[in-house]
């Protein structure tokens, strides 16, 4: 089609949200990924509260309620995940993060020595951390799925106890309880990192800074990340 009085693109297409100082950091399905997958774990939090806190339980009450919620929140935790499967860009988002490379191990030699520079902490879109910590939350979502079955259903696997499946259970979920405030507080104190999350995009400057990697190989030109990766 043609042009339109002072434009360079054609009639009838869409411009590009993308600037020169802003670079897109995350789909829209990625994002809801995100976002359903932490209701999901918050639902399972709290209502586990709701049942093993004392004075939570007392306050709350509707014990079978809280249950159920429990139960179907801990059911559903992988779905939005399987779902995003059908994305493209979440493919290719779990390619990366399920890859290191050479300067990961920069990263956390930096982080062994406390070194907290962004020039001393190189990462791709993804850094080592955040790396680490998806595959332990995959890992134990699994987990407390498979335990929580056991509870569940007795009569599952009649060799494994049940009183086994509670202890794996519980201990895994001050674990999640402990590494997801941790995960919280990190995305407090980079408000860059939020506005990513929530609105997809993210400042160029910030992606040069933390995340340089990322930045040269995937908006360059020059090739991917996954070139370095060992």
């Amino acid at each position: 089609m043609r042009s339109t009085a002072g434009s360079t693109a054609p009639t009838g297409t869409m411009a590009r949200p993308e600037g020169t100082d802003r670079v897109r950091r995350f789909s829209p399905a990625e994002r809801m990924v995100h976002r359903t997958t932490g209701w999901l774990m918050l639902l399972c939090l709290v209502t586990a509260a709701c049942l093993y806190v004392g004075p939570l339980a007392q306050l709350v009450g509707r014990r079978y309620l809280m249950i159920t919620v429990h139960e179907w929140s801990g059911i559903l935790l992988p779905l939005p995940s399987l779902l995003g499967l059908f994305s493209r860009d979440f493919r290719a988002d779990l390619r990366r993060l399920n890859r290191f490379a050479v300067y990961d191990r920069r990263w956390l030699r930096a982080a062994r020595r406390r070194l907290t520079s962004p020039e001393a902490r190189p990462a791709g879109k993804f850094n080592a951390g955040q790396k680490i910590y998806a595959g332990w939350i995959a890992g134990t979502v699994l987990v407390m799925m498979f335990t929580g079955l056991l509870m569940w259903f007795m009569g599952l696997l009649p060799f494994i106890s049940r009183t086994s499946a509670i202890f794996v259970h519980d201990c895994l979920a001050w674990g999640i309880t402990i590494v997801l405030i941790g995960h919280m507080r990190k995305a407090y104190a980079d408000p860059e990192a939020r506005l990513g999350m929530r609105t997809g995009y993210v400042s160029r400057s910030w992606a040069a800074r933390h995340h340089s990697q990322w930045l040269r190989h995937d908006h360059t030109g020059t090739g991917t990340e996954e070139r370095n990766n060992v």
